[in-house]
């Protein structure tokens, strides 16, 4: 692909301009070299072990069976295609065999792709009734998900109203994280490269393309991103989500609202500025030790693994011991959804060490968001993300921490 030349005058802190600027200079190009074309295609994906070369003869072999049979109408030839349906299904179970075997023998060391390649053999997708497929049904999903959130925080408060919280103070001294770092080609190249291939209805181009012409967009990628790093800006094109209602299990009733999750996806390019700005936070974490001991989740070289290990391990010290061991096990409805961004951001700054530019951004990043509820070619209306008033005064003393250099 030619290289596009996007490189717009203007400053590193107009971060919503220079990715407007972006998409719709690549999105010219993209017209101009290939212009969109509607066409009519089945709703079911073909399976990809189907597109085998022996798959293909065997399949043409039984069409020709079939065809033969059904001029002639002889039993001779109706025992011959049944014969090549027989092979070919026999030769398609061989392909699928090996599709799934190939992916589970490259990936005996990733558990997250194991665990994905055994929730797809056992539980296929399920597909949603046709009487789900409408704007309003989108809208009432759009409604259920925030009102669900809503009722929860609202719980939240009367406990911790009613139960009275102990007042933390955070420490005296914390380290400080004031300003991100500006990233190169290599680091913008390998965090694009590392991300999933997974595309937003939101995205200029289909991420498999994207990661393929990379090499002509990462200048202007790179702008964007260092802009954002820079000015503490997240762009306000990048935070809106697009919300799939997944079912649960596949034995509960489609049409209850209740029985489904929802699902985010977001744009790209808003993934490759979170991960850049992961990789710079997680560091400071780690080197210094903000990390506690046994956290398994969200960390490097951890994983559900290493905290099932460390379970068993002390399970069975106790029993060697002679002592009883009692698991307590809690399991926080939509916890990620009701975090208090306030109380999250007071502990960033007061608790973590962030400040200035990071702390700015942080800010940017968790303000004005919003989703819409998407199922097939419908869709609710764009929903603003609502919070209830957190309670710092209760959760917490806010007390401006002395940095140490």
């Amino acid at each position: 692909m030619k290289a596009i030349s996007l490189t717009p005058s203007i400053s590193a802190d107009s971060v919503d301009f220079l990715l407007d600027s972006f998409n719709s200079k690549v999105k010219s190009a993209i017209d101009d070299i290939a212009p969109v074309k509607v066409r009519k295609k089945s709703g079911r994906q073909k399976a990809p072990w189907r597109n085998s070369t022996a798959v293909q003869n065997m399949k043409r072999q039984c069409r020709k069976a079939e065809r033969m049979w059904r001029k002639t109408k002889l039993v001779v030839h109706y025992n011959i295609y049944k014969d090549s349906l027989h092979a070919c299904n026999m030769e398609l179970g061989k392909a699928r065999q090996t599709f799934f075997s190939n992916i589970i023998n490259c990936n005996l060391n990733n558990t997250r792709t194991l665990f994905a390649t055994v929730e797809r053999l056992t539980n296929p997708p399920s597909q949603i009734p046709s009487e789900m497929l409408s704007n309003s049904k989108c809208s009432e999903f759009a409604s259920f998900f925030s009102e669900k959130i809503n009722n929860i925080r609202k719980v939240i408060s009367t406990s911790l109203s009613c139960a009275g919280v102990r007042q933390i103070r955070p420490p005296e001294k914390v380290p400080c994280l004031s300003d991100f770092k500006e990233i190169d080609g290599n680091i913008l190249e390998e965090t694009v490269q590392h991300l999933k291939t997974s595309t937003c209805a939101l995205d200029t181009l289909p991420t498999s393309f994207f990661k393929s012409v990379l090499n002509s967009l990462e200048a202007d990628l790179l702008e964007v991103v260092n802009a954002s790093l820079l000015s503490g800006s997240f762009p306000n094109s990048l935070k809106t989500a697009v919300v799939k209602p997944l079912l649960k299990k596949s034995n509960l009733d489609k049409t209850i609202l209740s029985n489904y999750r929802p699902v985010s996806n977001l744009p790209f390019i808003g993934k490759i500025i979170e991960k850049v700005v992961f990789n710079q936070l997680n560091k400071f974490l780690s080197s210094n030790g903000y990390f506690d001991n046994f956290q398994s989740g969200f960390r490097p070289h951890h994983s559900t693994e290493t905290a099932l290990i460390k379970i068993i391990n002390d399970i069975r010290l106790n029993t060697d011991s002679g002592k009883l061991s009692v698991p307590v096990l809690l399991d926080l409805s939509a916890a990620f959804d009701t975090v208090d961004h306030n109380i999250l951001l007071d502990r960033l700054e007061n608790w973590v060490g962030l400040s200035g530019i990071v702390l700015k951004w942080f800010r940017s990043y968790l303000d004005g968001r919003g989703y819409y509820v998407s199922i097939g070619d419908h869709k609710s209306e764009w929903t603003s993300m609502t919070w209830s008033p957190s309670r710092l005064d209760s959760c917490s003393t806010p007390v401006q921490p002395v940095c140490s250099q």
